[in-house]
C-alpha cells in the first residue's frame, strides 16, 4: 500500500481497533492465474494475530487452501470539498481530495472444514454484534437441525496475519486553518460517516498535541 509517512497508522491496537469496529473485509487472492476478491466477515483475535471467518462452500475461495491473501478493511470515508479550504478565496489554487481510514492485512489462508470450529467462530461473531446492539439472540436460539444445515453449507477460514498495514488519510499535510474548514465543511453535511471522518481528525489532533 502507497503510504507516505505522514498517514502511517501502524499501531496494531489501533489496527485492531478499526477491523473490529468495520469486519465486512474485501479479501483479494491470485487464483486460476487472475485476481479475485470477495467481501468477508473476517473478525480479528488480536492474542493469536488472526482473523477468523465464514464463506459458503460453492465460494471458490473454499478450494484456496494456502494461498496468500490480503484483507482490506474500510472505515468511513468521505469528500473534501476545496470550498471548504480558506485558500479558494485567496489563490484559489485547492483542489479537491478524499478523507480516509484503511487497514491491509496480509497471511496465509487455512481453510476450515470442522462443524466444532465453525460454530465457535459463528458465536463469537454473533455475540460481539449483539452485544453491540444490546440485543441478546444466540447461536443457540435457532433450531438445532437449522443450525446443522447451515454449517454443512460453509466453509471457515482463517488467516494467520503476517504484516499488518494501517493508513489514516485525515489531511495531517495540511495546516490549523484548512483542517479547521475541513472539520466545519463535514459537520455541515451532517451524516454519519463525515462525522466519523471529523472524529477520526480529532483524534489524531489530540494525539499530536500530546506528543509535542
Amino acid at each position: 500500500m502507497y503510504c507516505p509517512p505522514l498517514f502511517a497508522a501502524n499501531d496494531p491496537a489501533e489496527c485492531y481497533a478499526l477491523m473490529r469496529a468495520h469486519p465486512l473485509a474485501h479479501l483479494v487472492r491470485l487464483q486460476g492465474g487472475s485476481l479475485a476478491a470477495d467481501a468477508v466477515v473476517l473478525w480479528p483475535d488480536a492474542e493469536e494475530g488472526v482473523l477468523r471467518g465464514h464463506v459458503a462452500r460453492a465460494n471458490p475461495l473454499s478450494t484456496c487452501d494456502g494461498a496468500e491473501v490480503l484483507a482490506i478493511f474500510g472505515a468511513d470515508d468521505a469528500y473534501v470539498s476545496p470550498g471548504w479550504l480558506p485558500g479558494k478565496a485567496e489563490h484559489g489554487r485547492v483542489v479537491p481530495t478524499w478523507n480516509y481510514r484503511v487497514v491491509h492485512a496480509h497471511g496465509r489462508l487455512r481453510v476450515v472444514d470442522d462443524a466444532a470450529w465453525l460454530r465457535a467462530q459463528m458465536a463469537a461473531l454473533t455475540e460481539a454484534q449483539e452485544g453491540a446492539l444490546g440485543a441478546n439472540w444466540q447461536v443457540g436460539d435457532a433450531p438445532a437441525d437449522f443450525i446443522a444445515a447451515m454449517l454443512k453449507a460453509v466453509v471457515g477460514v482463517e488467516i494467520a496475519i503476517s504484516t499488518l498495514e494501517g493508513k489514516d488519510k485525515l489531511s495531517q499535510n495540511r495546516g490549523a486553518a484548512e483542517r479547521a474548514g475541513i472539520r466545519q465543511g463535514l459537520a455541515a453535511r451532517g451524516d454519519a460517516a463525515s462525522a466519523a471522518v471529523a472524529a477520526a481528525m480529532d483524534r489524531i489532533e489530540a494525539d499530536q498535541g500530546e506528543r509535542s
